[in-house]
């Protein structure tokens, strides 16, 4: 069970689950024009395009079919155009964030119907295999997509930067967006809030009292932020080489900022610990030199929280760490907070809708991925993409 009573979430066991390999390429092979949608396709490394393709179908009983009204751009989406994911093919339409309303579910479908406004979350749950049933959705068996990887959207199966997406395991991959809960607000927590708090805050062990760093400033980076306040942080610090993002993060729940190019940006940070180091740093960006970053500010007996997507492998220094009794953590989301942080945004505990600092519309995919890719020069933190 993790710390500061993370919620799993609430489910059937809807054990009808349809054998399926992962999904072939997104091509438009001649279908018919109704069968048609927009979606933004992978096309091997640096390449993408915002083409027809062929407009997904119900495959298993337990499937749902949902009409993205709003979808975003996550920095794994930029490793994907980089090839730092080789399990990406070309073809995929790739995303894994996504709020919209159901268009047709499958007769096994039982806890949603057409016309429901819906969180499609980024990691898929059959509900019904061991690790869904400890809670680590991340690790699903259910075999759509991939046994063994919760992670299916704009990965393994095709993603939800399109006009429509195909949601295997309905039942338990989908939430109902509370009451006062807006589109904006629900596709914050399909993927970058959950990730920043389990991950981030959850995995760290964070307790009250304690000094949080977080190195990257970024959506991930600031959603660790905003809700390390929840298990008792008492000062987070924010660590990062943009000016402007080291800004943004005291509006995100940072109590300090520290700019990375300083040469004493060590010293600044172990000065607002008792110079022993962090209880908890969190490495938010996905390069060796920030992990390491990490490892030279945690505090023996501290945690270090890899939340980053790393392409690249990273130096871990244990002549110098095996002697501090550091715990270091990775993972996958699981999403299994989703839930509980949907209640604090309809509470309007948490403002996430501040992450959104650009807007388009879908047949802008191309144009938000381009300012989303130069964040330094276009300051975007999350753009959100309607309908």
């Amino acid at each position: 069970m993790l710390e500061c009573a993370a919620i799993r979430r609430t489910r059937e066991d809807t054990c009808e689950l349809a054998g399926a390999g992962i999904d072939g390429p997104s091509l438009n092979r001649g279908a018919p024009e109704e069968n048609i949608m927009k979606a933004l396709v992978y096309g091997g490394p640096g390449e993408k395009a915002w083409e027809e393709v062929p407009a997904p179908q119900l495959r298993h009983p337990t499937d749902a079919i949902v009409r993205i009204d709003t979808t975003t751009i996550c920095g794994t989406d930029l490793h994907i155009l980089k090839g730092d994911v080789s399990a990406v093919t070309p073809g995929r339409v790739l995303g894994h964030e996504g709020v919209g309303v159901i268009t047709e579910v499958g007769p096994a479908v039982r806890s949603f119907k057409v016309g429901d406004n819906v969180l499609v979350s980024c990691i898929k749950s059959c509900g019904c295999c061991s690790f869904c049933k400890q809670g680590l959705y991340s690790h699903c068996l259910g075999e759509e997509g991939a046994p063994g990887i919760g992670w299916i959207f704009g990965h393994l199966i095709d993603g939800t930067q399109a006009e429509l997406v195909r949601v295997p395991y309905a039942d338990t991959s989908l939430h109902n967006i509370p009451p006062g809960v807006t589109n904006r607000q629900a596709v914050m927590l399909s993927d970058i809030l959950p990730t920043g708090f389990e991950i981030g805050v959850l995995y760290g062990k964070t307790k009250p009292g304690d000094v949080v760093a977080v190195v990257g400033a970024g959506p991930i980076g600031l959603s660790v932020m905003m809700t390390a306040g929840l298990c008792g942080a008492a000062r987070i610090v924010a660590i990062d080489l943009d000016r402007n993002r080291l800004e943004q993060a005291r509006k995100f729940g940072a109590t300090h900022a520290i700019d990375a190019a300083d040469p004493d940006w060590r010293k600044k940070v172990l000065a607002l610990t008792d110079r022993l180091g962090v209880d908890v740093a969190v490495e938010a960006v996905g390069i060796p030199s920030t992990f390491e970053m990490t490892t030279e500010i945690v505090r023996p007996g501290g945690h270090v929280a890899n939340i980053g997507v790393h392409g690249k492998p990273v130096s871990l220094r244990l002549q110098d760490l095996w002697i501090q009794n550091i715990t270091i953590s990775t993972g996958l989301v699981n999403t299994n907070t989703t839930p509980m942080l949907l209640r604090l945004v309809a509470e309007g505990r948490l403002d996430v809708e501040k992450f959104a600092s650009h807007h388009f519309k879908l047949d802008d995919m191309l144009q938000a991925y381009d300012t989303f890719a130069r964040a330094a020069e276009t300051k975007a933190l999350k753009v959100v993409i309607e309908r």
